[in-house]
């Protein structure tokens, strides 16, 4: 069993940066792909980012890619998701997710969720 924490979402002006942090416990999560998912109210909870146990690969949602980068540190069981040149449209609360696979882009294929953070940019 995994949990996750999410931090780091706040308000920030359109243009501005955030980095969101997971903290993963329990067990390493060092052999498992993770990812970041996010939802706005009244809408599905859609993928944004994944990265491969050993941080080698990566994907990205084509509305963040160029944007957004994923990556982790494994000795300290955590990733992270740093957002640069945000958005309206990036408003939404943020959820980091561990899958047992090596990796994973699709929201099927994660077994474990954290709480979730919220990001609001405003206009």
């Amino acid at each position: 069993q995994v949990q996750l924490v999410e931090s780091g979402g706040g308000l920030v002006q359109a243009g501005g940066s955030l980095r969101l942090s997971c903290a993963a416990s329990g067990r390493t999560v060092s052999t498992y792909a993770m990812g970041w998912f996010r939802q706005a109210p009244g809408k599905e909870r859609e993928f944004v980012a994944a990265i491969s146990s050993s941080g080698g690969l990566t994907g990205y949602a084509d509305s963040v890619k160029g944007r957004f980068t994923i990556s982790r540190d494994n000795a300290k069981n955590t990733v992270y998701l740093q957002m640069n040149s945000l958005k309206p449209e990036d408003t939404a609360v943020y959820y980091c997710a561990a899958s047992r696979l090596s990796m994973a882009t699709i929201k099927s294929a994660f077994h474990y969720w954290g709480q979730g953070t919220q990001v609001t940019v405003s206009s």
